[in-house]
């Protein structure tokens, strides 16, 4: 059952974070932050975090252009991280049945709101002709109240009304044929992450840089074994102490990883710099030799 202030704090949230997603870009707007509000809200921030994490490596490569629409992963990880703590529903079952086909619906809603900017941009043009200065600051806050509205609304009566329909369709795939239509919807979930990696490396310069992916995928394998032994070996001693010291050695991968990423984006920085200094070296170069350039023609 989701109480009457959880369905406000999160309706809240979800007028604020498109607003947030198109002007502030602070990060509130992402799925994982949609994950961790809700997941603080409904009391269970593990289960938030985790359907979070999953969509945003769901969408992680997945971009638009000009006024195109995507699908709605901030709003889909809040639905499906609210059902899936209120109800008891098994997290990767809430991002495949709930989550994902809520993001692709929450599209309609994306596609009205932009339409009612275009009516309030249009006043806004004419507000610039007629110097009405204090009407344009109007017509803006109902373009921005709109966008919320596409979010918020939506949320706010899935949470209300909801509730007995997503209650009915998780006791339906405990027993029976649903159970095993569950089963692949959880395995799916699992599979959407490495889906949303293969749409990233399709648009990212991998061929380019493939020696980069290659050595990063060598080193994780290389340092997951190292760190396992180390962590096994820490396991070990720590059970002949008197008094466990409690220390866990899992995040030892990923931080090394993290550090040796850091090493290669300086570098690769370093030299953008460099190249950037060396062309304007030579157009400085090429302007004391008399020639002619662009700008003095």
């Amino acid at each position: 059952m989701i109480e009457w202030w959880q369905i406000l704090l999160i309706t809240v949230y979800a007028f604020y974070q498109i607003l947030d997603e198109l002007t502030i870009v602070s990060s509130a707007g992402s799925p994982v932050f949609a994950g961790l509000v809700t997941g603080l809200i409904m009391g269970d921030m593990t289960t938030g975090l985790l359907i979070g994490g999953s969509m945003q490596l769901t969408v992680l490569g997945v971009g638009t252009f000009g006024g195109a629409s995507r699908i709605d992963a901030n709003s889909g990880t809040v639905i499906a991280t609210a059902f899936s703590i209120a109800v008891g529903m098994d997290p990767q079952l809430a991002l495949t049945s709930l989550a994902v086909p809520i993001a692709a619906l929450m599209v309609y809603t994306d596609i009205l709101a932009r339409m009612s900017n275009v009516f309030f941009a249009h006043r806004i043009d004419k507000n610039i002709n007629d110097h009405a200065y204090s009407a344009i600051n109007i017509n803006y806050l109902c373009g921005a109240i709109a966008w919320g509205l596409s979010r918020a609304l939506p949320i706010f009566l899935a949470l209300v009304f909801g509730g007995p329909l997503v209650e009915a369709l998780v006791s339906a795939m405990q027993s029976g044929i649903l159970k095993i239509i569950a089963d692949g919807l959880t395995l799916a979930g699992g599979v959407l992450p490495a889906l949303g990696f293969a749409i990233l490396l399709r648009y990212l310069p991998t061929k380019r840089h493939i020696a980069y992916l290659i050595l990063s995928f060598a080193l994780t394998a290389i340092l997951i074994t190292l760190f396992g032994n180390v962590a096994a070996i820490g396991n070990a001693l720590d059970g002949l102490l008197p008094s466990s010291l409690g220390r866990s050695y899992n995040s030892l991968p990923m931080l090394a990883m993290a550090a040796i990423g850091f090493a290669f984006a300086v570098m690769v920085y370093q030299r953008s710099v460099n190249d950037n200094d060396s062309s304007t070296s030579a157009k400085k170069s090429t302007s004391a030799t008399g020639e002619i350039e662009d700008d003095e023609l």
